[in-house]
Order: C-alpha cells, then sequence, then structure tokens
C-alpha cells in the first residue's frame, strides 16, 4: 500500500510543475530567468525564458509607465523598437512612447492585454504631440488622446493626421513585422487614404486600440518553441470584413459561457519556477 502511494505521488509532480495561468502570479515575477532567450508558446499563451528590458529612454524613444515592469520582451523586439524609434526620429517624428511589452518572465497579465505573453508584442501610443516639460510624470498619468469618434466609425479629424498614417506604415513596413493592430475606425480612415496599397493587409482592426498600435513580431528564426499565428488573410482589409466591426453583433456581441481554464504550455513551468 505504502508503495502504491508514493507510486501516485511521484505521478502527480509533473502535474504541480505546471505553470499557473494567473495573471497576479506571473506578474509577482519581478525579475527575467538568467541565460539564454527562449519564446514559449504563443503571444496569446505563453512565456519567455532570459528576456531583455528596454531601456528607460533611447535616442528617439521613453519608456512610459514603467511602475508596471512590463518593457521586457526578447531581443529581437527591443532591436526592433530602438531600430524603428531610430528611423522615426530621423523622419522627424518625435520620441516614441512606448507602453506594455512583456513581463519579465513573460506569461498572462493581472490587467490590460489577453496577449503579450511571450515577448513579441508591443504597444506604441500614437501621440504625436512631443514631450513637454516633466515629460515622464505626465505621460505616467495622462495618457494618450482618443483618436477616433465617439460611435468609432472614423478618426477625430481634430486628432488624427497624416502623420499618424506614417507612423503607422513606417511600423508595419519594418523586417519582421507580423501585424500591427488598431481600432477599425483607425483601419477605416487608413483604407480611405491609402486603400489598395499593400502594407495594409498587416495593419488590422482591433477592439481598443484608439490610442496606439499594437505591435506584434513574427517568431524568430531559430525559436522552435514559439508558436505564430496564422497570417493575415489576403488583400488590403478594406472590405465587408471591415464593416462588420460596426454591425449589432460586433458592437453588442452575445454573451457566452466561459470557456475553460487556457493550460499553460509544459515549458513554461520552470520558466515560471525558476529562481
Amino acid at each position: 500500500m505504502r508503495g502504491l502511494l508514493l507510486a501516485a505521488l511521484l505521478l502527480a509532480l509533473p502535474a504541480r510543475a505546471q505553470a499557473p495561468y494567473s495573471g497576479a502570479e506571473w506578474g509577482r515575477l519581478a525579475t527575467p530567468t538568467p541565460g539564454a532567450t527562449r519564446i514559449i508558446g504563443g503571444t496569446g499563451l505563453g512565456c519567455i525564458a532570459g528576456a531583455a528590458q528596454l531601456p528607460a529612454e533611447g535616442a528617439g524613444f521613453e519608456a512610459v509607465r514603467r511602475y508596471r515592469n512590463r518593457h521586457w520582451g526578447s531581443p529581437h523586439l527591443v532591436a526592433f523598437l530602438t531600430d524603428l524609434a531610430g528611423q522615426a526620429r530621423a523622419a522627424g517624428f518625435p520620441p516614441l512612447l512606448i507602453g506594455d511589452m512583456s513581463q519579465p518572465r513573460g506569461g498572462p497579465m493581472s490587467s490590460g492585454h489577453a496577449s503579450h505573453q511571450n515577448g513579441l508584442d508591443a504597444d506604441i501610443w500614437l501621440d504625436l504631440r512631443g514631450l513637454p516639460a516633466g515629460s515622464r510624470a505626465w505621460a505616467e498619468g495622462e495618457g494618450p488622446p482618443v483618436l477616433v469618434l465617439p460611435d468609432e466609425t472614423e478618426v477625430d479629424p481634430s486628432r488624427f493626421t497624416p502623420n499618424h498614417a506614417r507612423l503607422i506604415r513606417l511600423a508595419v513596413s519594418q523586417p519582421g513585422v507580423d501585424r500591427i493592430l488598431v481600432n477599425h475606425g483607425i483601419k477605416r480612415s487608413l483604407c480611405r487614404m491609402h486603400r489598395g496599397e499593400p502594407w495594409l493587409r498587416r495593419v488590422r482592426p482591433w477592439r481598443g486600440h484608439d490610442s496606439h498600435m499594437h505591435v506584434r513580431l513574427r517568431c524568430p528564426a531559430g525559436q522552435t518553441d514559439c508558436q505564430d499565428i496564422a497570417p493575415p488573410p489576403p488583400g488590403d482589409g478594406c472590405d465587408a470584413s471591415l464593416d462588420w466591426w460596426l454591425s449589432e453583433e460586433a458592437r453588442n456581441p452575445p454573451r457566452r459561457p466561459p470557456p475553460p481554464a487556457p493550460i499553460m504550455p509544459a515549458s513554461c513551468g520552470p520558466v515560471f519556477s525558476a529562481r
């Protein structure tokens, strides 16, 4: 009997090593794991070992809301953001304000995002007003302006400018970008301005995102545990699929029973528990 009990306990150990799916628990991990970078799972269910941290500021950018400890990601993401900031600066843009990336070990967050879990996502505020005096305190508190009208049919013409479209185009045209998510009102305005241009295919509409663009990179070469999502469908996205966002179904989605609790990839267990 004692031998059977011990065997049962041993069989139970791998299950207990499974990483929890709790934003609160992942958010308490204040530091990354040491060693080589390993991107595990997808942006909506994954983690990252050996994450790199975006500096608080650099040439052409500033990290905002740093108290959240969410300016971590793969070295590829950090390099992407610093390179983009340099190009934007050369093109005459004010410093880019970089919002949430991932937590030190990725994983789910307690608020704000269902993705950003494996170090390949970053929010860039669509705020081109420039940094005023005391910019960090201002950015931490106020946040970026909303760029769409209250009914979300279109951008607010008093706030959205051709320079916003230029910045989105610059970002989505960088190597390694999978897609950029913006509010459907922003996408609709981009379609009016640039219909038929190939870069629009990877600018996708999504709820929220009315004051920032959400950049997502593809899995880098050699990261065999990383999982990409399906590529965007062909075309510029300026079709009936965009009109759907103004439908009653989209505005008031029917209530559905909650899905089963997600299960983190098994390889995230050691990332979560590493000292």
